[in-house]
C-alpha cells in the first residue's frame, strides 16, 4: 500500500464510508521496506503496540545506522538495544541519546508516561539489564520508577519500597546469583511480576542459568520469566500489562 492508497483510505474514513476499525485492519499488514540486508517493518506498532526495535549485536555499525535512519525517517522515533558508542557517534540523529550502561540508544520516545511500571534490581551489577527494561517501558509510554540494590542479602531493603510495589501495575524484578528476588516480591504483592535472570554471578551461576531455573521453579504462582539478560523483553511486557490496566 503506497501513500496514495493510504490517502484514499483515510478519505473514506473521513467521509464516513469506512469505520476506523476496518481501516486499521487494512493497515495492519502494510508492506515492509526492503533494504536488501534488512526488511524494515514500519507498521509493527499498529499490530502489536511495539515498533520495530534494532538489536545491534551481530550487525555492523553501518547496517545499524542504515536501519535506524530508515525507521526514524518514517516514524520520528527510534530505539536500539545493545548498541555502542561507535554506533551512536555514526548515527548523527539529532536528540538521539546513548545510555552507556545498558547500551540503549533512544530518540523520539513518549514525551509523557502513563500508568505505573516498577523495575527492581537485586544488585548494582544487575543495573545494565534493569536499565534496559526501564528505558524500554518508558520509551513505549509507561511511567517508570526504579528501585536498585534491593537483593535478598539485605531483605529489609525491599520492604522500604512497599508503597511503590503496591502502586505499580506491573513489576519487573531483575536478579542474578541465585535469582530469588522475584519470589520474594511475588510473595509481597498482588501485582504481575516479570522476573529477569541475569548472567551475574560466580561459577555455578552458569551464566544466568541458575537464576533462570530458580525463577521458573518459583513457588509463588503467576510469575512470568524472561530469558537471561532480556531487559528489553521485560520492558515490553510490563508496558503492555500497564497499558491494559488503563483501559
Amino acid at each position: 500500500m503506497d501513500a496514495e492508497a493510504i490517502r484514499k483510505l483515510l478519505e473514506r474514513v473521513q467521509a464516513g464510508r469506512l469505520g476506523p476499525d476496518k481501516a486499521l485492519e487494512k493497515l495492519r499488514h502494510m508492506p515492509y521496506e526492503d533494504m536488501g540486508f534488512a526488511k524494515v517493518d514500519h507498521h509493527r506498532a499498529i499490530r502489536n503496540m511495539v515498533p520495530e526495535v534494532i538489536y545491534a549485536e551481530g550487525k555492523t555499525p553501518e547496517e545499524v545506522v542504515s536501519i535506524a535512519k530508515a525507521i526514524y525517517k518514517n516514524s520520528r522515533r527510534l530505539l536500539i538495544t545493545r548498541a555502542t558508542k561507535d554506533i551512536h557517534k555514526k548515527l548523527r540523529i539529532k536528540g538521539a541519546k546513548f545510555h552507556e550502561r545498558s547500551g540503549i540508544i533512544e530518540a523520539g520516545g513518549a514525551k509523557k508516561g502513563k500508568g505505573s511500571v516498577l523495575v527492581v534490581s537485586a544488585g548494582t551489577s544487575d543495573l545494565p539489564v534493569a536499565e534496559e527494561a526501564a528505558l524500554t517501558a518508558a520509551f513505549l509510554g509507561s511511567t517508570v520508577d526504579s528501585v536498585h540494590d534491593a537483593g535478598v542479602a539485605g531483605i529489609h531493603r525491599i520492604m522500604s519500597s512497599r508503597k511503590l510495589l503496591e502502586s505499580a501495575n506491573a513489576v519487573v524484578v531483575v536478579a542474578g546469583m541465585e535469582g530469588a528476588l522475584p519470589s520474594v516480591v511475588g510473595g509481597l504483592v498482588d501485582k504481575p511480576i516479570i522476573g529477569v535472570p541475569t548472567s551475574v554471578g560466580y561459577g555455578t551461576s552458569l551464566g544466568g542459568l541458575t537464576a533462570l531455573f530458580a525463577m521458573l521453579n518459583s513457588c509463588v504462582p503467576g510469575i512470568a520469566v524472561m530469558n537471561i539478560d532480556n531487559g528489553f523483553g521485560a520492558g515490553c511486557l510490563a508496558h503492555r500489562i500497564n497499558t491494559l490496566s488503563l483501559r
